[in-house]
């Protein structure tokens, strides 16, 4: 079939198209904007050149909502995203298309309704379940002989080879992408309104819909009360007063749960579902960093500009790790080495697996900071970086979990659960890359670090919250006590204990020529080609392959150490 669309930047039609002109389905998915939007501006324009209309479709898919990484809260946002791009095609004299079933079904409706279209896109590199589903909608489109066209909607690049230096240029393909302008939203476009007779038969039939629920799609649980909005309102706001003013001690203070909620920036619910798109944000740093430029050095806020590097450099890993997901999906289930395979229980959970599993998950672990750091992602939606770091180490090495079952808990936990980032990132601090350096953190010593006072503990703790009770000389190990709290329950494990052992288990496997070997094709496929970034570990001179490289004093990001804090946002 001829192609209707260039995948162009600026979103021009194609000189190709047939002569038949066709109305477009523009399928809206983890896009949530009409900002920077390169499927809306294509169908926006290839409406105007042809003289057709646009539907723009949200569908409430159950088989999605019903995965078990995904919670009310992922659906909370996603509706409130939805309800301000209802208003923008309103002001248009639009309406968005809310259906409720499969996909397939639902363009098959479609298509019984309106004949031929063209289907528009944004690519999707999400969980396991939106993978086989567009390789269903794919099949679908080509034995109905359908264009489907997508779109990049960031700098992850589909098809990228993992063999003859494709990895090596992928930055080139994604700097480019950055760096093109932000699309404007399109004026005046063409809406394709379903006529009564249509309608009227969807929604007896239970296809069209309204506004659905986390109850309606058959969900358990409860949305977060003290999550973050979400809408495009919300993202620009947020973005906006971090740039202005909040980000001025982030490099500081981003790694204290304490801190890091009013530090961050708090855009990352806005980018994983898409309220704003990655290069929105790149290019306003880039403009906030010019006027900051600007200023006498004199008048310049004190670290802002330093700051901004350090926010900006967190942007551009986001899609670095979003791209392994898309060139190898199983990471979201399988060791990325595997080398690794076997080294922890991958089968059903033992009675004692389960109770250390589901202590986590409570939140009593016995470990304040831990539990502290778990209650308050439960009540917000969010946690800094660091400590979600923190929490997947835990799991893995002190708890001696598979890194899947900690991180479906953290995904459902998470209102910013981006796939890519997350299984990448649960991969890396469980230790089963080969070419990461290897993280064990202490709960007692980033309980001391980060919150000194014992202050962020005592907020999410009631039991611990009596400095009369649990005096600070004991508040980040309170089983120290003579007599410890009654109603706050012992450590789950014993911390040197499970440390020792889980270190010599991990090093001791990392060291095998076997795992070594697949070492080098994992880094060949997905490590970044930076400078001093992920590098593979070689081995020092009276070092084991990962121990920790030196870095800087003077700076606290270089102390973290750059690969770890990819999306600390």
């Amino acid at each position: 079939m001829p192609t209707l669309f260039q995948a162009t930047q600026a979103a021009t039609v194609s000189a190709n198209a047939p002569a038949q002109a066709l109305p477009v389905v523009l399928w809206f998915k983890r896009d949530l904007r009409w900002h920077d939007h390169a499927p809306l501006a294509s169908a926006a324009l290839w409406a105007q050149t042809t003289g057709q209309r646009v539907l723009p479709l949200w569908v409430y898919e159950p088989d999605m909502w019903s995965q078990t990484d995904m919670a009310p809260q992922h659906l909370g946002f996603a509706n409130e995203c939805l309800a301000e791009l209802d208003d923008w095609v309103a002001s248009s004299k639009g309406a968005l298309c809310r259906m409720r079933g499969n996909a397939t079904d639902v363009l098959g409706v479609l298509f019984d309704a309106l004949g031929p279209f063209v289907l528009v896109s944004h690519e999707e590199t999400g969980n396991g379940w939106s993978y086989a589903r567009d390789m269903t909608v794919g099949q679908w489109c080509q034995s109905r002989a359908i264009e489907w066209r997508e779109f990049p909607s960031n700098g992850v690049v589909r098809r990228l080879q993992s063999h003859g230096g494709g990895r090596n240029r992928w930055s080139q393909h994604k700097a480019a992408r950055m760096q093109a302008p932000a699309l404007a939203p399109p004026a005046n476009v063409r809406w394709l309104t379903l006529p009564p007779p249509v309608t009227d038969d969807l929604a007896a039939r239970g296809l069209l819909c309204g506004v659905l629920s986390a109850q309606d799609m058959g969900m358990t649980g409860s949305d977060v009360a003290g999550r973050k909005r979400g809408g495009r309102a919300a993202a620009v706001a947020e973005l906006q007063s971090f740039l202005q003013q909040r980000a001025q001690h982030y490099r500081f203070e981003m790694s204290s749960p304490a801190t890091a909620p009013q530090s961050c920036s708090r855009i990352s619910s806005h980018l994983a579902w898409g309220s704003l798109s990655i290069r929105e944000a790149l290019h306003a740093v880039s403009a906030r960093q010019a006027e900051v430029h600007q200023l006498p050095p004199g008048q310049r806020p004190t670290g802002f500009l330093q700051s901004l590097r350090s926010f900006e450099g967190r942007l551009h890993w986001h899609c670095h790790f979003i791209q392994k997901l898309e060139s190898e999906p199983s990471i979201e289930f399988k060791n990325v080495n595997p080398g690794f395979d076997g080294l922890r229980n991958e089968g059903p959970l033992t009675t004692a697996e389960a109770e250390r599993l589901a202590a986590f998950c409570a939140g009593r672990t016995g470990f304040p900071f831990v539990d502290a750091c778990l209650r308050s992602l439960a009540a917000t939606g969010w946690l800094n970086f660091r400590m979600r770091a923190m929490l997947v180490s835990f799991s893995a090495y002190q708890l001696w979990l598979h890194w899947r079952h900690a991180g479906l808990h953290l995904a459902r936990q998470f209102t910013d659960y981006e796939p890519g980032i997350h299984w990448s990132q649960c991969q890396m601090q469980s230790g089963v890359t080969g070419i990461n350096t290897i993280r064990m953190y202490c709960p007692v010593k980033q309980s001391r670090d980060q919150d000194p006072s014992g202050a962020f503990i005592r907020q999410w703790l009631p039991e611990l919250a009596d400095p009369n009770r649990v005096p600070n000389a004991f508040i980040h190990e309170p089983w120290l006590m003579p007599q410890p709290p009654e109603h706050y329950p012992p450590p789950l494990v014993d911390l040197k204990a499970a440390t020792r052992a889980a270190k010599e288990l991990i090093y001791g496997k990392k060291a095998e020529p076997d795992v070594q070997a697949e070492a080098a094709k994992v880094f060949e496929k997905h490590g970044s080609r930076a400078p001093n970034r992920e590098r593979m570990e070689r081995g020092r001179s009276g070092k084991p392959a990962g121990a920790k490289p030196r870095r800087s004093r003077a700076d606290p990001v270089a102390q973290n150490g750059a690969q770890q804090l990819s999306f600390d946002m």
